[in-house]
């Protein structure tokens, strides 16, 4: 039992070794890395959102004006080709078309200073969403590099990871089932630390003391006893 216990330690420093790296894989800093341009596209999009939609309210507005300009120059051109057609001849008929005509034109001139003012309102939210769009990208671009990264970084660890999982698995063989599984109950229950050392008086899984009279129980037992730190529960081995 002595010889497996002490095989059983080695179990444990592999499995500490795969957890360690696991927390590694888990904790990559391009993970953190993609994690904060992540968020910072969110909140670009976000942006991008509230400002597109205010330029397409406004682009909105140039629109519906433009297309009353275009209406009043169809209808000027319409009232022109009658008014020089020669099938009109009433002059009251004539003076209503030139008088249209005038307040068609008047009409137009107006639309057309509205839709300059709608430019110069358009103008700087135009500028914020390209400038919006230009920061997206380039996040884009430098999340799509640290994927890159962030992929190499798991596959090393992945690598390591996989070598000492079958050291773990050849070393593990040595132990009897039933000492693995009291084992592996104890390292899922204690934070994956199911065996330790006993090192002098103290448990190096806990880091306590144990009690005189224990010690002394232990030091007269056998050194082939299963026994348990009687303050944290895991295995003691002594070495």
């Amino acid at each position: 039992m002595s010889d497996a216990l002490h095989i059983l330690l080695d179990v444990q420093e592999h499995d500490t070794a795969i957890d360690q790296l696991h927390h590694r894989r888990a904790n990559l800093p391009e993970r953190g890395d993609l994690a904060s341009l992540e968020q910072r596209m969110a909140s670009l999009d976000e942006r991008l959102a509230t400002v597109g939609a205010r330029r397409d309210k406004v682009a909105g507005r140039q629109s519906a004006l433009e297309a009353d300009v275009n209406a009043a120059e169809n209808r000027i051109a319409e009232v022109d080709k009658r008014l020089y057609s020669g099938t009109v001849s009433a002059s009251r008929d004539l003076q209503a078309m030139s008088e249209e005509i005038e307040h068609l034109k008047a009409r137009r001139s107006m639309l057309e200073d509205r839709i300059l003012e709608v430019m110069e309102e358009r103008e700087p939210l135009d500028a914020e969403v390209a400038a919006l769009e230009a920061e997206r990208v380039a996040a884009e671009e430098e999340a799509a590099s640290v994927r890159v990264a962030l992929g190499a970084a798991e596959a090393a660890v992945d690598q390591e990871l996989a070598g000492v999982e079958a050291e773990r698995a050849a070393v593990a063989g040595g132990v009897p089932a039933d000492l693995l599984a009291t084992y592996e109950r104890l390292r899922a229950k204690l934070g994956g630390v199911g065996a330790a050392k006993l090192m002098g008086s103290q448990c190096s899984g806990c880091h306590l003391a144990l009690p005189a009279t224990e010690l002394d129980r232990l030091r007269r037992g056998s050194p082939d006893d299963l026994v348990f730190c009687d303050q944290c529960g895991r295995i003691l081995v002594r070495v």
